[in-house]
């Protein structure tokens, strides 16, 4: 008998591996090991699929992207090291099959098919630098894509943690267009983290992300709305150093890692939070979904 249950995938950028459990907290489950600074985590559960992006050593340009099956076999790099600089967080776009990705020291937006071909730029923001990652406020660090309508929202990385330099943007995919600020964001933006369902209401569509800022407004997990009035409320407090998010619409909650090593929920006005798990190393990229288990009658 097979039945959908939720499960979340977690990266450990210390440890170098990927692993999965149960939304409570339970059933954790190593699934690939030897990664390279694992940082950002998307999944594919037409194809079966997870992706992530290895970081690499920053100065390096050897970063890349790697494919593996829910269970973690069948590992493959489809975006070979030198083909992007130091990958950040990724989203996939099921609708049109493209995996689209934040390259930090490349100071660029990049997408690909899902097997790594068709490689594209999509934004450059280094501005004529050719020094990779020189300046950190030309960084892209989170990403996400409204395929529905259109548009790709990423986050420029401010100079420093205690900076209010960084950014939201928004661009449309198709065709391209000059890129828009997200009003109200005037500081570190870390993680943009997904619109809201598509279809939606429009005043229930938001973005999530974490910031790694300094505090009060700093280590916290914040909202905007995409198409109201644009104003920033911080939804949830007191992390180390914020990472990961991912939300699960359906069921009123978010998943959240940090750089201390746990993982949170809380539902997606920030109440009840609690953690999952605590002491698993530097965690970074975390998604969620329900996917099929079979299970002996």
């Amino acid at each position: 008998m097979t039945k959908l249950v939720g499960r979340l995938f977690v990266l450990d950028a210390s440890g170098g591996r990927v692993f999965s459990m149960n939304p409570d907290g339970s059933d954790s489950k190593t699934l690939v090991t030897g990664c390279r600074i694992p940082d950002g985590i998307a999944l594919d559960l037409e194809k079966g699929h997870f992706y992530w992006t290895d970081m690499g050593v920053p100065n390096r340009n050897d970063g890349k992207i790697e494919r593996a099956d829910l269970d973690g076999r069948n590992r493959t790099t489809i975006i070979p090291e030198g083909a992007t600089f130091t990958p950040k967080q990724i989203h996939l776009d099921s609708a049109n099959h493209k995996l689209y990705w934040s390259d930090r020291e490349g100071m660029r937006v990049m997408r690909s098919n899902l097997d790594g071909s068709q490689i594209e730029t999509l934004v450059d923001t280094s501005q004529g630098d050719t020094r990779p990652g020189a300046d950190a406020r030309k960084w892209c660090v989170g990403i996400t894509v409204d395929a529905d309508r259109g548009h790709i929202y990423w986050t420029q990385k401010a100079r420093t943690t205690a900076s209010r330099a960084g950014s939201s943007v928004r661009i449309s995919i198709f065709p391209r267009a000059r890129m828009l600020p997200i009003a109200g964001h005037d500081r570190l933006v870390r993680r943009a983290a997904g619109a809201d369902r598509p279809g939606a209401r429009s005043e229930n569509r938001h973005l999530y992300w974490t910031d790694r800022g300094d505090p009060p407004r700093g280590n916290t997990v914040n909202r905007t709305s995409i198409d109201g009035k644009p104003a920033q409320d911080i939804v949830l407090s007191n992390l180390m150093e914020g990472i990961g998010i991912a939300l699960d619409v359906a069921g009123d909650r978010m998943f959240v890692t940090d750089l201390a090593g746990s993982v949170y929920c809380a539902k997606l006005n920030g109440s009840q939070k609690r953690v999952l798990a605590a002491a698993q190393g530097n965690l970074t990229g975390v998604a969620y979904a329900e996917i099929t288990s079979t299970e002996k009658k």
